[in-house]
């Protein structure tokens, strides 16, 4: 057994989310939303080396040597796979290991509203995840390719760095595709899957603006594409996608994007009213008639208006989300402020906003 397995058994073991290495710092563990050390003897440099290159093959050991960092995926067999990151810093080597879960949750038990399984059974067009890092992108995505895989079948590829979670065959054919060790970037891997027969393509993170394009043709195409952005809101979300274009490019994504968006659901992961675990409060915004004509004629600040005053239609605020959690006893009031919008939404009767929370 190689000695980092130790660490990660433990994390797995005592449900912590993430493993923390550090040169000249012990081994820590986020649990619970804190960062807690397990052992109290601090690592040094070659320690880190010797116990991180154990578990790395050649290619991913000179490439986190030349670029100072490298995105891989770890398995322990009978135990999880694991998203890993290994970078150089002011103090030497460190790194950052995310347990995947073993088993997909299915759609059903995510606490999500029915329209995200509507979003995921659509035959084209669009479909954004967005949130901050570590908010829970990746389960949703990935509960969604579940279902998908379960319930409706055709093909389906994913471009992901690195892949997470590996999805067993059932009804669908499902090609999943690593950066950096099936393909050399996204948008290569973007173009060839057009030439593949796909219903379905998840691009793990569209963080440039070839991608965007190619995703936006793709949907265009009569493509099913699922996307991730590190947006806090699905208003945000439109404005992040039209922005990355130079502005003499902007009218022509705005009428490509008006067409091809069917969805975005942002979320975040906020901490449990009993303190064991964490939950997901999202934002849903749906396509169609009213968005298409806001994001063609450049009034995307009027989506956050449309999402509150058009929940028939399947959407949902994230305020109104988090006031849904706090009345089914599942988070506090303090919490939900710390994630809401409109923050005086949440105070307590006579308590007053601290200047700090706008």
């Amino acid at each position: 057994m190689a000695v980092l397995d130790q660490y990660l058994i433990r994390m797995k073991d005592e449900g912590a989310s993430d493993l923390h290495l550090s040169t000249g710092r012990p081994a820590m563990l986020r649990l619970k939303s804190e960062v807690v050390r397990i052992s109290e003897k601090a690592l040094s440099h070659d320690d880190l080396c010797k116990i991180l290159f154990e578990i790395m093959n050649k290619s991913q050991i000179e490439k986190a040597k030349s670029n100072w960092d490298v995105d891989f995926a770890y398995a322990i067999e009978g135990v999880a796979r694991f998203r890993s990151n290994v970078f150089y810093n002011h103090r030497g080597i460190g790194a950052v290991f995310r347990i995947i879960p073993a088993d997909i949750i299915p759609l059903e038990k995510l606490n999500l509203p029915p329209i995200v399984t509507t979003l995921s059974e659509l035959n084209k067009g669009m479909v954004l995840v967005t949130g901050p890092t570590g908010s829970g992108k990746s389960t949703t995505l990935a509960s969604m390719i579940d279902h998908i895989n379960t319930n409706i079948g055709g093909h389906i590829i994913t471009i992901e760095d690195p892949i997470e979670f590996v999805h067993p065959p059932k009804k669908a054919l499902i090609t999943q595709r690593e950066v950096h060790n099936h393909t050399k970037n996204f948008a290569n891997a973007l173009k060839a899957a057009c030439r593949e027969d796909p219903d379905i393509i998840l691009v793990g993170e569209m963080r440039d603006l070839e991608t965007i394009r190619l995703a936006l043709s793709a949907a265009e195409l009569g493509v099913l594409v699922f996307g991730t952005l590190h947006t806090n809101s699905a208003s945000k979300t439109v404005d992040r996608i039209i922005d990355t274009f130079p502005e003499e490019e902007q009218n022509q994504i705005r009428s490509m994007l008006s067409e091809s968006l069917k969805g975005v659901i942002a979320q975040q992961l906020l901490r449990t009213k009993d303190g064991k675990g964490r939950c997901a409060a999202i934002e849903v915004l749906v396509g169609g008639t009213a968005l298409a004509s806001m994001i063609r004629e450049n009034k995307t600040t009027q989506i956050a208006s449309m999402i509150q005053t058009r929940s028939g239609e399947g959407m949902i605020s994230m305020d109104k989300f988090l006031m849904k959690l706090i009345q089914e006893d599942k988070i506090t009031k303090q919490e939900a402020r710390s994630k809401a919008h409109d923050k005086k939404l949440f105070l307590e009767p006579g308590e007053k906003l601290d200047p700090n929370e706008h």
